[in-house]
């Protein structure tokens, strides 16, 4: 039985928000969607011959839609007779949340049929045939593993990696497990997806995954002080400085945690407002008159 996995939108949105990997994948997906919806309109597929047909393709023209994740170059098809059109930029954008949540869905599950007719049902407003929703899910699923294992040809002299809590339901249970995610940062300072997996505990296979798929020139990572990502690391990337995660975000909590966790609970609400003043300060220095202060108390 398929893993069925839901996500925190809040912290998906966190992590996908100007991320250019997730946003060439998002562009593809709607791509591949508006031409499955062309082939609903006339009945055939791209060169197919059916008795069924109701008019032909006359080409396409390039619509821009703004998402959360990035702006999207799409690929309008248009019919010879101008009878074709799409409720997909409207109904998009009151559906974003549920859709991307799908999508990464799909990165993490693999395409199958529910989540095919679910994303185009809710853009499209209407259900596919099935052959339509067959051959959409073998193009998508192409897609989507084509985007999972892409060349890392761009050079990503900073990394971030952590893990993002998950809720999958396997064999009828509800179990909480963790989605690895190793995020890349340029020089440009573009930040983009380069791993995003399940996995059961924070394992070094991160590191060695991607170093195979052509990364190179790592100058810097972050991750939780885990013994297996940090001698991984090292071991794939020899020179590179790592340092242990300590900021706010997604990419950042383990240092909070592990500090509550050694903290009395009766002193857990003055904990948290002392990390809040001293991560959130302007400079290390202002960071440092903070803490003194407090250790004065």
């Amino acid at each position: 039985m398929p893993l069925q996995v839901s996500f925190n939108e809040e912290t998906l949105r966190e992590v996908l928000i100007g991320d250019k990997g997730a946003e060439v994948l998002l562009q593809t997906v709607m791509n591949k969607i508006l031409q499955a919806e062309m082939t609903e309109h006339l009945g055939a597929e791209p060169g197919e011959q059916t008795d069924d047909r109701r008019g032909y393709r006359n080409g396409s023209y390039e619509r821009s839609l703004t998402t959360r994740i990035g702006s999207l170059k799409l690929e309008v098809p248009r019919d010879r007779d101008g009878t074709f059109q799409t409720e997909l930029f409207e109904r998009y954008q009151r559906s974003e949340k549920a859709l991307v949540t799908t999508l990464m869905q799909m990165v993490i599950e693999g395409v199958s049929t529910r989540r095919v007719k679910d994303i185009t049902t809710e853009l499209c407003g209407r259900e596919f045939s099935r052959q339509t929703v067959s051959n959409l899910i073998e193009n998508l699923d192409e897609q989507v593993q084509a985007w999972a294992e892409r060349p890392l040809e761009e050079e990503y002299p900073f990394l971030v990696a952590d893990a993002m809590q998950l809720n999958v339901r396997r064999q009828g249970a509800v179990r909480s497990t963790t989605a690895m995610i190793v995020v890349g940062i340029s020089e440009d300072g573009y930040r983009e997806i380069l791993g995003f997996k399940i996995a059961l505990r924070e394992t070094g296979e991160s590191w060695k995954e991607l170093k195979a798929r052509g990364l190179q020139r790592v100058e810097l990572a972050t991750s939780d002080a885990h013994e297996g990502l940090e001698a991984a690391l090292r071991s794939a990337f020899p020179g590179c400085i790592w340092q242990r995660c300590h900021t706010e975000g997604f990419l950042g909590v383990h240092f909070r945690r592990n500090v509550l966790d050694k903290t009395p609970s009766s002193y857990r609400d003055r904990m948290h407002e002392l990390l809040d003043e001293i991560l959130e300060a302007d400079s290390q220095r202002q960071a440092q008159q903070r803490l003194n202060r407090t250790l004065r108390i």
